[in-house]
């Protein structure tokens, strides 16, 4: 029954109450020790530090430029529309329902691989000049959004 659904014995633990005063066994220090760096408010070291040592990602070469302002289309090619009737609007809506394209992150970008065998209407943010040739060429037109 639902309303009778219980964690595994031993699933499920106890929060640590610490600070609570010396019979509850973390009481005065609350289970930091004495002194040093760890015993203190905000005390620690911020991730990647290695005790001085030069940490891994400054020992590491760099290479190239990362531009971080680069735009990412989600890629479709021309022979990936055969899927749709003749005559039909393709949007990037669409295009996802069917499982053409996963995830849009900066638009759709049409490329010229494979050919195309129907007179599609075409919308997307970006086309390759020989898929909007071939699209118009099948009797399709383009639209950029």
């Amino acid at each position: 029954m639902l309303n009778q659904l219980k964690p595994v014995e031993g699933a499920r633990h106890s929060k640590k109450r610490v600070g609570r005063g010396i019979g509850s066994g973390l009481g005065k220090t609350s289970g930091r020790g004495q002194k040093g760096q760890n015993s203190r408010s905000g005390g620690g070291v911020r991730p990647g530090f290695e005790g001085g040592q030069l940490p891994l990602f400054q020992r590491l070469p760099k290479r190239g430029f990362n531009n971080v302002n680069r735009k990412e289309y989600a890629v479709v090619n021309l022979s990936d529309l055969n899927v749709f009737e003749a005559n039909t609007v393709v949007t990037p809506e669409l295009l996802i329902e069917k499982g053409l394209v996963k995830k849009v992150y900066c638009g759709i970008k049409v490329l010229g691989n494979g050919t195309l065998e129907k007179a599609l209407t075409v919308k997307a943010n970006k086309f390759s000049t020989k898929a909007s040739e071939e699209i118009v060429r099948v009797g399709g037109s383009v639209e950029v959004i």
